[in-house]
């Protein structure tokens, strides 16, 4: 890449609390979404349509499943100059301990970023659903001068307590940032000329830096995490610019908003569109037949590759690879993960791998190769907000069960 280039570092999140059960046995950026995808082939996709060849993905937590999927699925080759590769947390004779937060993961792979030899470093979550031209960020970045670029949303006074807020002036130069400001104090962050329904501009967790300032800055400042130690205390130091995006955007780290995120892609117009040719969203490539549906009623539902369904009535459900649901089912606003292989028959001793006969489910997410058996009920009767059981979790009122669990015949959930 020439000195001029920009160099992509993807943060792989820490333990995924706000996940559990899905990140029981796997990192926050590899719980599959939409059907056939990692949350991580987002930032990925994003970076490889904005012709970001070299990409460093940070983890720590559970990363095995991670690995692989990035290492089996990613292979730039020789001839296309990049690479996607796997910076894992690792004790050195600098540095001792497992990565802190966000700033101290970076702080321990300067040298990595420092080899890249790139003027720009773009740093991202790796666990945001949305499309975005990185190309055009970094226009923004140079044309202003900054030192570093932040990007931002504008948003409207209800979600403003839920975000870091910026306050810009009229040329879009950063002023002043607060973690979550409420009342009175979120007032006087307003930023100019935004339109009233959305006055405030909350951070997107995106940066660009100058890669030696990034280098200055993380030297100068030992602190953990940028959104909350880094940034804010930077501003005043340092020349920073906002950078407006527009588009869909949804943090996809908690269960409630995954879960929203991907019954909005089973809707007639989804917000987070799959299907644009010019920027699509990568994934591991499957030598999976098609799927096959066998006199079912379908309402708003996306179904993954190699499914096989069966005489069942389904709305507004995701339904992940080599899903098997049996017959008489009736299945609602359910995120499906499918199966990481073909095992349908049953010994007797336990349900075969998929959805059994004639159950009733209802918001929830089956994780893959869940094993649901015959006139299984899953529908939160009455009405949990949080638990947590042996074999299910309840989070923020939707059914959880996690990935491998074994459901018998006549549970009532």
């Amino acid at each position: 890449m020439k000195k001029d280039g920009l160099l992509a570092v993807i943060l792989g999140g820490g333990k995924g609390t706000r996940l559990y059960p899905l990140t029981k046995y796997r990192a926050k950026p590899a719980v599959p979404f939409g059907g056939k995808f990692r949350i991580i082939d987002v930032a990925i996709s994003n970076c490889l349509n904005s012709h970001i060849n070299r990409i460093f993905v940070l983890t720590q937590f559970n990363s095995h499943s991670l690995h692989r999927h990035i290492y089996g699925t990613y292979r730039l080759g020789h001839f296309y100059g990049g690479f996607v590769d796997i910076l894992a947390a690792q004790q050195t004779l600098e540095h001792t301990e497992w990565y802190q937060g966000t700033a101290d993961a970076v702080r321990q792979n300067l040298s990595y970023i420092i080899e890249g030899n790139t003027k720009y470093t773009i740093i991202l979550s790796g666990d945001h659903l949305y499309r975005m031209d990185y190309r055009e960020f970094l226009n923004t970045h140079i044309q202003s001068g900054a030192d570093f670029t932040i990007s931002v949303k504008p948003v409207s006074p209800q979600d403003a307590g839920d975000f870091g807020i910026l306050q810009t002036d009229k040329d879009n130069h950063i002023l002043r940032f607060a973690e979550k400001p409420k009342g009175d104090t979120l007032e006087s962050f307003r930023s100019p000329g935004l339109p009233p329904e959305t006055p405030f501009l909350a951070s997107m967790g995106i940066y660009i830096f100058n890669t030696d300032i990034l280098l200055k800055i993380l030297e100068e400042n030992p602190s953990d995490d940028f959104g909350r130690h880094i940034i804010p205390t930077s501003i005043g130091n340092y020349r920073v610019q906002a950078h407006l995006f527009d588009g869909y955007w949804k943090d996809i780290g908690t269960m409630d908003s995954f879960f929203q995120a991907n019954l909005e892609m089973a809707s007639p117009n989804p917000p987070f569109d799959l299907y644009d040719e010019d920027a699509p969203i990568y994934t591991h490539a499957r030598a999976l037949p098609g799927s096959r549906v066998e006199n079912c009623k379908l309402y708003c539902t996306l179904i993954g590759e190699g499914s096989i369904l069966r005489d069942s009535e389904i709305r507004q459900t995701v339904i992940g690879i080599r899903t098997r649901i049996s017959s008489g089912n009736l299945i609602e606003n359910c995120v499906i993960m499918g199966a990481d292989y073909y095992r349908f028959d049953s010994s007797g001793a336990e349900p075969p791998i998929g959805i059994g006969q004639k159950c009733i489910i209802r918001n929830a997410i089956i994780d893959k190769n869940a094993r649901i058996g015959n006139n299984v009920r899953i529908i939160n009767e009455n009405n949990v907000r949080e638990a947590e059981f042996p074999t299910y979790s309840i989070r923020d009122g939707i059914v959880v069960i996690p990935k491998n669990s074994i459901i018998p015949d006549d549970t009532v959930i």
